[in-house]
């Protein structure tokens, strides 16, 4: 790599890399994983149901997934930098005014577009891409499961810090913070600097396109199996995110239950991650992908059909934090496995618009389940459902590289 031929770059190694991946990861994913604790006063002060708020953050996690592979085509061309820096400038815009919006159309404008458009180019995605660039080979399943990792240990982090900090100086102030916060992304990017796409060298082959890239990959049935098995990811853990402090409120317990439960995701996720980017490494990654969507169905449908208590309610965040964000570093692997590095970032970034199509409609319905019928039952069986679709989806995957005539570009 030419991090290693240039003095200039020698800092650049592999574990500093990782470290300051990681560092991105935990901080843009951090104050996203918190804002259901915003729920509730932004609605009471403002005079809102709760499908405003619901619908708003549905819009984030819509283009979040829709930014994804245009931030992720730029990075693959232009270089890492430029996107997590203007990613993270939106992303602390929209979180630092979202709690002056007094109108919907103003929260749909900071906690929608700003925050949306701003992870898309900021978050654990844009990191993924980058290590899987960056870092040998031998390092990428790990390096995959340590920047999930740490995005697990910022929900861990900002759940309770978000309680802490309302109760000692309001809600409003709260989200000022975590603006200034997220400005730490700027210096950090740079060590995630990747070099912009460089232009073939006469006589050599043509490096593949755009076009091509999107045509082979669309074509390719395994990648569409597991695009269509990540809805599921996104359309769960984006209800649970935003719906579960509220739904445990509506069972009789106290918001720190829901804020430690959050955090209890948050810190299995931690362990969760990096076992299945150990296990990816020594699994067929399909059947790991498999058995973590059914063990999501299993344990939602049994926690809502065992009485709210905080005891069950933290064994169940202790669970699904083990399969929150375990999915991860088996798709992208999967990805880099099938196609290569030269588009990571951009089929990553289809694979997790579909996601995050998912993550749109679980936090939209589940504020319109509530509204029209006092209850999140229905999504969560619906989560459940989804669940064993996506185990079932993921299994005729094949895990080899996409077959291409010889001399065509990697």
């Amino acid at each position: 790599m030419s991090m290693t031929r240039n003095p200039a770059l020698a800092w650049r190694t592999p574990a500093v890399i990782v470290i300051c991946g990681c560092l991105i990861a935990l901080i843009s994913f951090g104050p996203r994983s918190s804002l259901g604790f915003f729920l509730t006063p932004l609605s009471q002060m403002n005079g809102w149901g709760r499908e405003v708020f619901a619908l708003a953050l549905a819009l984030q996690n819509l283009l979040w997934g829709a930014g994804q592979p245009f931030a992720g085509a730029v990075a693959d061309r232009f270089g890492t930098i430029p996107v997590l820096c203007t990613g993270a400038l939106m992303y602390a815009l929209g979180i630092g005014l979202m709690g002056y919006s007094t109108t919907p159309g103003m929260l749909n404008l900071t906690a929608g577009v700003l925050i949306g458009f701003g992870l898309s180019g900021c978050s654990f995605n844009l990191v993924m891409a980058a290590l899987g660039k960056l870092v040998p080979e031998e390092w990428r399943s790990m390096a995959f499961g340590a920047g999930t990792a740490a995005g697990s240990f910022g929900q861990f982090l900002f759940s309770p810090l978000a309680v802490s900090l309302n109760d000692a100086f309001g809600w409003q102030t709260t989200l000022v913070i975590f603006a200034a916060i997220l400005l730490l992304i700027l210096p950090l990017s740079l060590a995630l600097a990747t070099p912009r796409a460089a232009p073939a060298a006469p006589g050599a082959v043509a490096s593949q396109s755009v076009r091509q890239a999107l045509t082979e990959a669309f074509g390719h049935r395994s990648y569409v199996l597991l695009v269509l098995g990540f809805f599921t990811c996104g359309f769960q853990l984006a209800f649970v995110t935003v719906h579960l402090p509220a739904y445990l409120i509506d069972r009789g317990l106290s918001a720190e239950v829901g804020g430690w439960t959050l955090a209890v995701i948050g810190l299995f996720n931690i362990v969760g991650s990096l076992s299945a980017g150990w296990l990816g490494s020594r699994m067929p990654k399909r059947y790991l992908l498999s058995g973590i969507y059914f063990a999501r169905a299993l344990s939602i449908a049994v926690f809502i059909m065992l009485p709210a208590h905080p005891v069950t309610t933290l064994i169940f965040g202790a669970v699904t934090g083990l399969l929150w964000l375990s999915t991860v570093p088996p798709t992208s692997s999967l990805v880099a496995l099938m196609f290569g590095t030269r588009w990571l970032a951009m089929l990553f970034g289809f694979a997790f618009f579909s996601h995050q199509v998912g993550g749109f409609l679980g936090v939209l319905l589940g504020g319109i389940a509530f509204e029209r019928t006092g209850s999140y039952d229905l999504v969560w069986w619906l989560s459940v459902l989804f669940g064993l679709l996506s185990a079932v989806i993921n299994l005729p995957i094949v895990e080899k590289p996409v077959a291409r005539p010889v001399g065509a570009a990697a």
